[in-house]
């Protein structure tokens, strides 16, 4: 009953929560541009930031994008997942251009989540879904952090628990000739996506290609430092690899990257509604899902 409210919700332009594997996604119909705008008044996104278009399989996406051999190969090994996509765009495409913030490309996943999945077979056209949060804040890992982040701006929440990942998509961009440009790193880690595509390009500084490469992103209200062994008086402490002192999280306790992971947003919420001014957190390793960590602690940070 809750799938079909929301795609009721979905065909009349409203705005539908619903969770991935990765955060819970603030979900639009991709190919009406008022309710792409919706969403990104509600997050208070700025519109040259692109979105995703969320599909249920790499058929689906094909109407949208050119796939070279080398991005078709990448969906077909971590599709469904966490891994978004960004490809030329089909000029054809249904999807709003405003979704797609002027560029020629298109960014697209077919999440694994079964609630997603059911959500966009059912709906039966892409879906956008950034991050179900205000703009530029922590993102959402369980139902209640969206409502309280958005309240009534989104008509529906659809539960799935505890975001099994809580990181976002790695994103990777793939041009027409099948160079491939590591643009966010995220849940799948680089040397499983190099093992197809082989050494990834760096995204060019300063340039917004795909979402979450905003410099100030995922950012709590306390100010963060980061890689601090030890916290200063009546500063909050986010731990890793120990024990966290009185007042403060640990991402994990015994050092694992994926535990961290999936901690991450929620402690830092937790910390955040503490009141505390600061937060310092320990250092984190570059290594696997750390640089996708250490990458979100640095957007966190950097000036508001």
């Amino acid at each position: 009953m809750s799938i079909e409210k929301a795609v009721q919700i979905l065909q009349t332009g409203g705005l539908v929560a619903f969770p991935t594997e990765t955060v819970y996604g603030l979900g639009a119909d991709a190919t009406d541009p008022h309710a792409v705008a919706r969403g990104y008044d509600a997050k208070g996104r700025p519109s040259f930031n692109p979105l995703i278009a969320h599909v249920p399989t790499l058929k689906e996406a094909e109407a949208h994008g050119h796939f070279s051999p080398r991005a078709r190969a990448l969906a077909q090994a971590f599709w469904p997942g966490p891994l978004t996509i960004v490809v030329p765009r089909r000029p054809d495409s249904s999807v709003a251009e405003l979704a797609c913030a002027g560029l020629a490309t298109i960014a697209l996943r077919a999440p694994a989540h079964p609630v997603a999945q059911s959500l966009l077979k059912a709906f039966g056209r892409p879906i956008v879904a950034p991050s179900a949060n205000r703009s530029g804040h922590v993102s959402a890992t369980r139902a209640g952090h969206v409502r309280e982040d958005l309240g009534q701006a989104v008509e529906l929440v659809l539960e799935g628990g505890q975001s099994e990942i809580g990181l976002e998509s790695t994103i990777v961009s793939v041009d027409a000739d099948g160079r491939a440009t590591l643009l966010r790193p995220g849940a799948i880690e680089r040397a499983e996506i190099e093992s197809i595509t082989g050494p990834l390009a760096a995204a060019q500084p300063g340039k917004v290609q795909s979402p979450g490469m905003l410099e100030s992103h995922y950012a709590p209200r306390a100010r963060l430092r980061l890689d601090i062994s030890a916290p200063e008086p009546g500063e909050a402490y986010l731990a890793f690899g120990a024990p966290a002192p009185a007042g403060g999280l640990t991402l994990s306790a015994s050092g694992d990257l994926t535990e961290a992971a999936a901690n991450l947003y929620a402690h830092l919420r937790t910390l955040d509604a503490s009141g505390t001014a600061s937060i310092a957190v320990a250092p984190i390793p570059a290594r696997g899902l750390g640089e996708a960590i250490r990458d979100r602690l640095a957007r966190a940070a950097a000036p508001r």
